[in-house]
């Protein structure tokens, strides 16, 4: 039973869109359909009403011009009296005058019905059903001078359909099937237009305006929208300004705590407060940095060669001594904010540097204009557990790669957020061969209008 549950819940589309469609189509066409049926059966049923009232009086004044017409004129009169659904035989021919199954089928029945009452009482009869593929039956009769005759009947079940029956209907259901197309569509349009308008909230939440047209109930729906954008917003910005003007604020007294160390004499304990002091000085300026990624201004988009960039990033560190290696994939130039990206892989290549003493820039490019930037070295990893969650702003691993160092815990969460206004992904994973890969992936933006 769970078995067919599933292979249903599997044939069920998984668009909404889909869903209503398959829905109305399917009911439309099944009401369709059973109205064709209805009206072909009503006409068959009308129609043969109509054919055995036509029997009972052309039967009647047939038998009785029969009954009048000399013996040796009879046989031509039967053919031009027969009909479609019955003929006038002979009643000495092969295969008459021989007894049978009584009629029972419901058609033949009627027919029957209306012999009955064409020959009666005048001309008593006989009738059988005839075995076969097809309903039949025939009836027995002796006219006026006792010569026996026989009419076969044939019952026909209604009017022949016409031959473009099949191409109206397949016409009227393409009617059908493109007025569901149009219904469905009209009736997830908002719904289209309120997920577009919950992607394009941008890294920076910046609430991005729904219109508000429409139906009552979209009217409504994109309001409730638009002010819950706001109120995250504000919720947001409230928070980032009081983390930036709190790391901004803390600047002053670790400046003065600097210079009071500064001028104690040198010992083990001065060190240490220099040290705890640098690590406070870091920490507020991360925390202004998170807080610039989350809510400064975007940085134009242009078009740049992103080899010549991180050639010159890995420069810089090479220059000052650091072991940054650069491996470069040739391409046409992109579209991107180069700020921004020099920031993130910066940020990455301090991590490598800090916790691997070394660091790998590789750049690869797909068919489809995406740009991968990969920045590797062969530390000891992070937990897989973790790779997600260092992430998190202030978020630190309780046993860091190394244990003699240690960041802020903004590094990666400012690096993501930039990522994020470049239109890009960016996620850590732990090599086979050992250490760590941030991977950076890039998609072209629209450049800055001039």
């Amino acid at each position: 039973m769970k078995g067919a549950l599933s292979a249903l819940r599997a044939l069920v589309p998984a668009s909404l869109f889909a869903r209503l469609t398959l829905i109305l189509l399917a009911g439309l066409a099944s009401a369709q359909f059973l109205s064709a049926y209805l009206t072909i059966k009503e006409r068959n049923d009308v129609s043969m009403g109509v054919m055995i009232d036509y029997v009972e009086i052309e039967l009647r004044t047939a038998v009785a011009l029969l009954d009048r017409l000399p013996h040796d004129e009879r046989a031509d009169w039967l053919r031009r009296l027969s009909r479609g659904s019955y003929r006038f035989l002979p009643g000495d021919l092969p295969g008459t005058g021989q007894a049978g199954p009584p009629v029972s089928a419901p058609h033949s029945q009627r027919v029957l019905a209306s012999v009955t009452r064409a020959l009666t009482p005048e001309h008593p009869f006989t009738a059988h059903a005839v075995e076969g593929g097809v309903e039949r039956f025939q009836v027995q009769l002796r006219l006026a001078d006792g010569q026996p005759l026989t009419v076969d009947f044939q019952p026909r079940r209604g009017l022949p359909l016409s031959p473009q029956l099949p191409y109206l209907l397949l016409g009227q259901l393409a009617l059908v099937a493109l007025a569901c197309w149009l219904a469905v569509s009209l009736a997830i349009k908002p719904l289209r237009t309120l997920a577009e308008a919950a992607d394009a909230l941008g890294p920076d939440l910046r609430p991005v305006s729904m219109p508000e047209q429409g139906p009552s109930e979209v009217v409504r729906a994109a309001r409730a929208f638009n002010a819950m954008q706001k109120r995250i917003a504000a919720y947001i910005d409230e928070r980032l300004r009081i983390l930036a003007a709190i790391s901004h604020d803390l600047q002053t007294p670790i400046t003065r705590m600097r210079l009071r160390v500064d001028l104690m004499d040198e010992s083990q304990q001065q060190q240490r407060l220099i040290d705890d002091l640098q690590q406070l000085e870091d920490l507020a300026r991360q925390g202004i940095g998170y807080a610039r990624a989350m809510h400064g201004l975007l940085e134009p988009a242009r078009a740049i060669d992103p080899n010549d960039l991180l050639d010159t990033i890995a420069l810089d560190y090479r220059d000052g001594g650091a072991d940054v290696e650069f491996a470069a994939d040739s391409g046409a130039p992109i579209v991107t904010r180069p700020g921004a990206l020099r920031r993130v892989v910066t940020n990455l290549v301090d991590n490598c540097l800090k916790y691997a003493g070394q660091a790998q820039i590789v750049m690869e490019r797909s068919g489809d204009g995406v740009v991968t930037i990969r920045v590797l070295d062969r530390g000891a990893g992070i937990p897989e557990a973790s790779l997600e969650a260092v992430f998190e702003p202030f978020y630190r691993l309780e046993s860091s790669r190394n244990r003699d160092t240690g960041g802020t815990g903004l590094g990666l969460a400012i690096a993501r957020q930039l990522a994020l206004t470049l239109g890009g992904t960016l996620t850590l994973h732990n090599r086979p061969e050992g250490g760590l890969e941030a991977r950076l992936v890039l998609r072209a933006l629209a450049p800055a209008k001039a």
